[in-house]
């Protein structure tokens, strides 16, 4: 295991909580894991396996029409919380990063079209929350 605190602040990370899949060629399918944060040059997740670095990973982003697949490279893995690990993974492909960050940000429009019909009873079509979603909070959406 790695913790090169350097690798970790290469880009600026933004925290988030898309629900991801992690395979790995050596470990085999890692359950579905909670996004931890993402940045333009990789992402965080927790994990109960212990990954090596350079162990080669992909990544999958299932909610989202189409999926969102992409190849990582594990650059460090850290102790967390109890038999939990927190893994950081580069982006190996061209132009992975930001499609990932392009599927963030349909997630948090979908999120958004949910809160607005459990939190305000207002059924909104994907269009009309992308629309509302990008006035509000598309200058405060992270790029880079």
């Amino acid at each position: 295991m790695s913790d090169n605190s350097a690798e970790k602040r290469k880009y600026i990370r933004h925290p988030s909580d898309i629900p991801i899949e992690i395979i790995s060629r050596r470990a085999g399918k890692d359950s579905e894991k909670i996004l931890s944060n993402i940045s333009f040059g990789g992402l965080c997740f927790k994990s109960g396996i212990a990954f090596e670095k350079g162990d080669v990973v992909k990544i999958k982003i299932t909610n989202v029409r189409p999926p969102f697949e992409a190849e990582g490279r594990v650059m460090w893995c850290s102790a967390g919380g109890p038999g939990e690990f927190d893994v950081g993974v580069e982006f190996t492909g061209e132009g992975d990063a930001f499609r990932a960050r392009m599927v963030e940000q349909v997630c948090r429009i979908e999120k958004y079209r949910q809160d607005a019909l459990k939190l305000e009873g207002r059924s909104l079509t994907g269009s009309q929350a992308a629309l509302e979603w990008i006035i509000k909070y598309a200058d405060k959406f992270p790029g880079k």
